[in-house]
Order: structure tokens, then sequence, then C-alpha cells
């Protein structure tokens, strides 16, 4: 007898409506938030996203880890004890001769069976202190009781700033001091598109096996010639709670800043991602100031482009251009010859061809302060004249409409 087919409940045709909705795909798609992340990932350095409840932050671990694949664990610190994470004690045989390990939990036991996988701690912020003081040695050594998590294990973990987290606390100095902050906010159209059911995809970066060698070599520099400058900055611990429990300058954090640096240059990235990176590392101020001086290093000798000014090659950033020729201007100051005083003039002919105008007035006026009474002026100053005059008379013009803003002013009244 032919069996009468089963017609399918309101349930499943519920689930064949649920299946379709979450079937979506992904797409690579610049995203400067994502690309940190990925690159953190990588350099094996604990990352803690911030932001407000809902914008994603979950959905972002889930989407990385599946486009690594990476079995995903998710642990909610504030509903574990701190012996979640310091280890549960096992009493053996004979514990005066053995005494007694400390038994892991679980999830721990299966990331090391696994060999691999992302650990994400979730609800940072409303971990106690206790549990947040049993979370140093997890998240700085691997360890968990007498277990090591194997090297293959990476660890994000997000939190929700005080104001917006339930019953939260403030991050304790020593385990802020252990991660890389990422500010995570929502991009609006990344959202719309995703709801539209594609999301962007998550990529380790590309790191140039060519390249390693100098990107080490290039951030220690980098970080060393900074903090050989600025001794203040190699460790000050905020004053404020909530500023404790963010990023600021540590021998630790100074270490990770290094790698993430090699990591960045290694793969190229783009000087957004590495912002997000070093300020979420050292600090908004002391990565700023490092980033500043990281574009200084990367400026033209001075001495090289007055060496063959016809084809020196400034930089394209208006500000280097700018510190470019400064330097170049110094360094004929502190050797002036008539042949690099004539070079120095033909360097600015060129800046002058190939950006904007207004970067050589400075230069061009210290320079023309460097002459001697016998040196006799080159031809390219003629060629410089114009455009410092003018630069001259929209100055003045400005500064004729900000005296008149105010009498304008009290005109009206």
């Amino acid at each position: 007898m032919p069996k009468t087919p089963v017609s399918p409940t309101r349930l499943d045709v519920a689930g064949e409506l649920l299946t379709l909705l979450r079937d979506t795909t992904t797409e690579p798609r610049p995203d400067t938030r994502l690309e940190a992340l990925t690159l953190a990932v990588a350099a094996d350095l604990p990352v803690l996203l911030w932001g407000e409840p809902g914008i994603g932050k979950t959905a972002a671990l889930n989407q990385l880890a599946a486009s690594l694949d990476l079995p995903l664990t998710t642990v909610i610190a504030s509903v574990h004890e701190p012996s979640d994470f310091s280890g549960l004690p096992v009493i053996g045989d004979d514990p005066a001769r053995q005494g007694v390990p400390m038994a892991p939990p679980d999830w721990a036991v299966r990331l090391v069976r696994a060999g691999r996988g992302l650990l994400f701690l979730d609800e940072l912020s409303t971990a106690p202190p206790a549990v947040q003081a049993a979370l140093l040695r997890l998240v700085l050594e691997r360890r968990i009781g007498a277990l090591r998590l194997p090297p293959g294990v990476r660890i994000v973990a997000a939190a929700n700033p005080r104001s917006s987290a339930a019953d939260g606390w403030e991050l304790s100095p020593p385990l802020a001091n252990r991660f890389v902050h990422l500010q995570w906010a929502h991009d609006h159209e990344v959202v719309v598109r995703g709801l539209a059911g594609t999301w962007p995809r998550a990529t380790l970066p590309r790191l140039d096996p060519a390249l390693l060698t100098e990107a080490v070599a290039f951030a220690r520099r980098a970080v060393c010639e900074f903090l050989t400058a600025r001794p203040t900055l190699v460790h000050r611990l905020p004053s404020g709670e909530a500023r404790r429990g963010g990023a600021w300058p540590s021998p630790r954090s100074w270490d990770m800043t290094l790698s993430l640096i090699a990591f960045a240059t290694a793969a190229d990235v783009s000087r957004e991602v590495l912002s997000l990176l070093v300020r979420g590392t050292v600090g908004d101020g002391p990565g700023l100031e490092l980033l500043a001086a990281m574009d200084r290093m990367d400026l033209p000798d001075p001495e090289v482009l007055l060496a063959d000014p016809a084809r020196a090659e400034l930089p394209e950033r208006g500000d280097l251009r700018q510190a470019s020729l400064d330097a170049v201007v110094a360094a004929v100051n502190a050797r002036p010859e008539r042949a690099r005083w004539d070079a120095a003039w033909a360097l600015l002919v060129r800046a002058l061809e190939t950006g904007a105008p207004d970067l050589v007035v400075a230069p061009a006026t210290a320079l023309a302060g460097l002459r001697r009474e016998d040196w006799d002026v080159p031809e390219a100053v003629e060629r410089l004249a114009g455009a410092v005059s003018l630069s001259r008379r929209a100055d003045r013009a400005a500064d004729r409409a900000a005296e008149s803003a105010p009498l304008a002013g009290q005109g009206a009244r």
C-alpha cells in the first residue's frame, strides 16, 4: 500500500522560512575596522571590541570565524565564577604527594583537542572584578588551570560601555592593558547591503614574504626612536578610572604596537587601519604622536633632493611635502653654498609644478633670507615670484575680511 504523504506542519513551514532568511552570502568589501580586527588576529594579539549593544559585534565575530574556518567558542564572562577560568581543584588519590591539580572547563578542553579556534569572551564589561582578575592569566599566558591553549587559538572579546552595560564595571587596568582596543560602530551601507543578503567577508592579510625582515626592522626603529625621544611615554597610567579601562602606554602595550606595525608593514595596509591599531593599543595621544614620527621617518633625505632637484620625488601629502621642503632649507642653512642654494630654488620650482603653490611660500621666503651678497638671484626665483605674490595677496585679503567681519556685525545691530 502506498504511504500517505505527510503534510508539513506549521513549524516545518516556519523552519523553511527561517532557512531562507539565514541564507546569506559574503563579498570582499573594504572595511577599515574589519581589516584592523583581522590583522590583530593574525598577529595573535587579544582584541577587545567596544560598542553599543546591537551594532553587530557578535555577528562580526561569527562571520570572522566562518571566514577564517575557525571553530568559534563563545564564553560569556559575566555568568562564570573565577574558578571557571583559574581551574577547579580536583583531589586525587594522594594529594600530599601529587598535589591538587586545577581542572580546566570543558570548553577549554575542546579548544585544545581541536588545536585551533576563536575564543570569544563576550560581555567582558559586565564581569565583576574577581572574574576579571581570573581572566588575566587566560588573556596573557593562554592558561586555564593546568591547561595551555595551543598557538592556533585566537582571543577576541567584546564589551559595552559602562553607561550601556547591564550592571557594568570598568575594566581593571591590568586586564585592559592586555588588549588591542577597537571601537566598533555600524556602517549604514554595510548594514543595508547585509540585510539585503550580502555581508562583507573577513580575510587574513596577505603578508609579503620578501618584506618580513624589513618590516620587523622598520617597526623596531619606529618604536625605539620614538620612545628614545619621548621617554615619559614608556609607561603612563591614566589618572581617571574610565581611561584606565582602555588603551594606555606601557612596555607591554608598546611591544604589542611593535608587532602590529611589523604586520601592517608586511601587509601594506592603509594608514587608517594602522592608526586604529596603534591608537587602540597605546591610546590616542601617544598613538598619534608615534604616527607623526613614522611619517617623518618616510621623508626623503634633503641631501638626496639637493643632489638632483630635477628628478626629485617629493611626498604627495601636503604636510609631508611641506616638511620635506623645510628640511631642504634647513640643510642649506646648515651648509650654505651657492650651488646648494641654487639647487634648493630648482627644487622649489619642481614642487610648484607638481603640487599646491601655497606650500612653497614659506620655504621660498626662508630660502631668500639665506642669500649672500655675492650670490646672483637665480632665474628660478622669477618662476616662483608669481605664486608667492598671489599667496600673499590672498592672505592679506583674508586678513581684511576677518577685520571687517566684527564691524559688519556692529553695523547690523
